[in-house]
């Protein structure tokens, strides 16, 4: 999928916007008393558990092997070596010292002396300059039409997944239908990227590491909004490419950097 044939944040925002203004009714019962509670997610959040916020793009043309240098320089508490670095690549210091030169050269690394320690040069220090999240404008909308429906409306849970459905079946109407359900998984992985969502997928593609939120802040205050709406989502796009959806879940705030989608149901053609 190129990122031209994908949906834009502001387009995802106009459909979240005309969603959320109508009634949905409610989710079979079923559905409701198998979802977790609040309390349950917002005690994992508060652990330190879930996403990190969705962050906007290096504004260079990186490697992708630079990339992952600054992903795990930013993951750093603090400033390091490039050979504290290397060890924690598992590669050369050589290697590892041209990604950051590179990374400083282009404005998303800083660097600065080491105290000075008997003789010798002292070492470089290096460390990630912060990034501004992703669109801040969308995000802010976002979050507030998410608490607009967890103020007014009775089961906003159930509202948020039927919400996220029919903007997910909208999303996939756009793009190709995928041939196969291996297809689809991989193509809903895919949508997910291009919302801000920086999926980490297994191989099969069935237990996907959701690293970033577009709506972190809105979700750890209204999970059983926020949450749903993605999980809707998920389920509308799958829907729609005629792919099963039963057991498929979001845990979010599942593990440290990451909430977790498990999507071992959306194995076959559904009628």
């Amino acid at each position: 999928m190129t990122s031209g044939s994908g949906p834009t944040e502001w387009q995802a925002l106009t459909r979240f916007n005309t969603l959320l203004s109508v009634n949905i009714p409610d989710a079979p019962r079923e559905a409701r008393d198998s979802r977790e509670t609040r309390e349950a997610v917002l005690a994992r959040a508060a652990a330190g558990l879930g996403p990190a916020p969705h962050r906007a793009p290096a504004p260079h043309a990186t490697s992708r092997a630079a990339a992952a240098v600054l992903e795990l320089l930013e993951a750093q508490p603090g400033p390091v070596t490039v050979a504290e670095l290397a060890e924690r690549a598992g590669q050369h210091p050589n290697t590892i010292r041209e990604h950051l030169d590179t990374l400083v050269a282009d404005g998303l690394a800083g660097r600065e002396r080491a105290g000075a320690e008997g003789r010798g040069r002292p070492s470089w220090l290096y460390a990630a300059v912060s990034r501004p999240p992703a669109s801040p404008e969308y995000a802010g909308l976002a979050t507030a039409l998410a608490m607009q429906i967890a103020r007014t409306s009775e089961h906003p849970g159930e509202e948020a997944l039927e919400a996220g459905a029919t903007w997910g079946a909208q999303l996939a109407e756009r793009l190709a239908v995928p041939a196969t359900p291996a297809a689809a998984r991989r193509s809903v992985v895919e949508l997910l990227g291009t919302l801000g969502f920086d999926p980490e997928a297994d191989q099969q593609r069935t237990r996907v590491r959701l690293r970033q939120c577009p709506l972190l802040e809105a979700a750890m205050e209204q999970p059983d909004v926020v949450c749903a709406v993605h999980l809707g989502l998920v389920r509308g796009a799958l829907e729609t490419w005629r792919t099963s959806t039963g057991q498929t879940s979001l845990v979010p705030f599942a593990e440290p950097g990451a909430c977790l989608l498990h999507l071992t149901g959306a194995n076959r053609r559904s009628a």
